[in-house]
């Protein structure tokens, strides 16, 4: 065990709060990681360690890893110097498995694309609304440059499609809401590649620029209501677009 953060002879770190023994573990481990600030890299123990914490066969301590391996929280390695591992934040994790669930959701044509568009328009016109009125000088930096970026681009080629993700990634992250950056997360891993890839050949960068920098303005100027408005009418433009194409989802 992390000797920063737990001996042998310390009171144990876990509670007992759950009846199913797989999810009491996963339970408690996530709240481990949050109650002490552990980062991507910080070891928890090893399977016999936690096993023996749990009072549980590390075969049910594996399925309690399991289940928070697959929310990319946690990662396990053997060998010497091998054990549990913090993976991401919990947020980078929620964020990663959003996206996943969302691939999988689009791909099995289990939700429709119009809700998919329609909730992306509602997340991100409140995060251009509060970035508003929270963005910094560095943000309100960043925000310019990515628009430059795809002004110096004739076609919605990669370079664009980078510039675009950094524009509202900024945005997300100078809202000052974490929920909101991992909830937003998956737009620009599952979402925004793949409508890049399907609108190339029939949008021109123009119209977007002209749509960026006027979210950008409203964000400078400090008028929360103008940037959700500009957000949402950059948001509808892409959704008209993109459900005139063939409805077929996106990801598939």
């Amino acid at each position: 065990m992390n000797d920063d953060h737990a001996t042998a002879s310390q009171a144990p770190r876990f509670s007992v709060v759950h009846t199913d023994a797989s999810e009491r573990i996963a339970h408690e481990v996530t709240r481990y990681i949050d109650r002490n600030g552990l980062g991507p890299g910080d070891r928890i123990g090893t399977e016999a360690e936690l096993a023996r914490e749990f009072g549980v066969s590390r075969a049910t301590l594996r399925e309690g890893v399991r289940l928070l391996a697959g929310s990319r929280l946690i990662r396990s390695s053997q060998g010497r110097g091998g054990g549990i591992f913090v993976a991401n934040t919990l947020n980078q994790s929620m964020g990663r498995h959003m996206s996943e669930t969302i691939a999988i959701m689009l791909s099995n044509r289990s939700v429709a694309l119009p809700q998919i568009l329609e909730m992306r328009r509602l997340l991100e016109s409140a995060g251009a609304e509060l970035a508003a009125l929270r963005a910094d000088d560095d943000a309100i930096a960043a925000l310019h440059g990515a628009v430059e970026a795809m002004a110096a681009r004739e076609v919605l080629d990669d370079a664009f499609a980078d510039a675009d993700i950094s524009f509202h990634q900024v945005i997300s992250a100078a809202a000052g809401n974490e929920l909101l950056v991992a909830l937003t997360s998956w737009t620009q891993d599952v979402l925004v590649p793949t409508m890049v890839a399907r609108l190339r050949p029939i949008v021109g960068t123009e119209e977007l620029v002209a749509q960026h920098r006027a979210i950008l303005r409203a964000i400078r100027r400090r008028q929360p209501a103008a940037a959700a408005r500009a957000m949402r009418e950059h948001m509808l433009y892409l959704e008209e677009l993109v459900l005139a194409l063939d409805t077929a989802p996106i990801g598939t």
